[in-house]
């Protein structure tokens, strides 16, 4: 029987220390043609700004879909809300349906996590977050988890404060005040013009560039993509949907490719690299399924 969980039942189970090997998993199956997924379809809500998402997976062990909504001008709710659906893939069966905002979120920053910890310096230090909503959270959270820390800072034209106050991080008064020396960037904003430039970025720093997930938005000046080593989660999805891949044109490697050796991470300690993630179906369904599991245990029956 299918069974319906709300985000309170899903935070009460998912790890971000289990979410991480996860997505390493689900990325390098990805590159490696073990997953059906089409890039996603975006329907545009012109009269609201907004954007509804349709985002299907199968990875042999899962088969699920999520519907996605993105609104960018909300203020007082999420800007992202979604709702993820598994089917039993001998039966195609529904076998659960689940609150999807905070998987969006978690697993978000835990791709991000597997970037930083196969791009980023072994030393690095600083961690400058561009952006101080849920995904500077989330991404504080995982990225801690694959690099030790001893400065955050954290940059947003509103509520920098608020967060810098909450999760001990240094409030600072300009996007280039958080990037100058900062080992590790990220970029989670929903900005649609470029926040960090090139000429901020220290020799050796990484990007993990979230945000601009549309094809005519940029996170990253023409300065940053010049000067990095680009990498994404796919070629295809990265391709259609980031303004700034498809600005700078060469993609070095999947972030899966990196994972399974088949393509180089990092080739120097000055070499300055990027990570543009666009979102996949599969990272959706992976955690979805890691999710059910640990819910309804190895009989498949419900253990709340």
């Amino acid at each position: 029987m299918s069974i319906v969980l709300d985000e309170k039942a899903v935070q009460r189970v998912l790890r971000m220390d289990d979410l991480i090997p996860a997505m390493e998993r689900a990325l390098a199956d990805f590159s490696a043609g073990r997953v059906v997924q089409p890039v996603r379809t975006m329907l545009p809500v012109a009269e609201h700004a907004g954007f509804l998402g349709l985002m299907p997976a199968y990875t042999g062990a899962a088969l699920g879909v999520k519907l996605v909504t993105f609104y960018p001008n909300n203020r007082d709710a999420p800007t992202h809300s979604a709702v993820i659906q598994l089917f039993d893939p001998a039966t195609g069966l529904p076998l659960v349906t689940m609150d999807g905002r905070l998987i969006t979120e978690e697993r978000t920053a835990a791709v991000s996590a597997v970037a930083t910890k196969l791009l980023a310096p072994e030393d690095a230090s600083v961690l400058a977050l561009i952006g101080a909503g849920v995904q500077a959270r989330s991404h504080l959270k995982a990225l801690s988890l694959v690099r030790k820390f001893r400065e955050v800072r954290v940059w947003s034209p509103t509520t920098a404060e608020a967060f810098a106050k909450q999760h001990g991080a240094l409030a600072v008064p300009t996007a280039q005040a958080a990037v100058t020396g900062a080992d590790v960037i990220v970029t989670a904003t929903n900005s649609r013009t470029p926040v960090v430039r090139g000429e901020w970025l220290s020799p050796g720093a990484h990007v993990n560039a979230v945000g601009a997930c549309r094809p005519d938005w940029r996170e990253l000046d023409d300065g940053v993509l010049s000067r990095a080593r680009l990498y994404v989660d796919s070629r295809e999805a990265a391709g259609k949907e980031s303004g700034d891949v498809r600005a700078a044109g060469a993609i070095a490697a999947e972030i899966g490719e990196v994972v399974s050796g088949a393509a180089p991470g990092r080739r120097s300690a000055d070499e300055i690299t990027v990570f543009k993630s666009v979102g996949l179906a599969v990272e959706d369904v992976v955690a979805a399924d890691l999710v059910y599991r640990k819910i309804t245990g190895p009989t498949g029956v419900t253990t709340r």
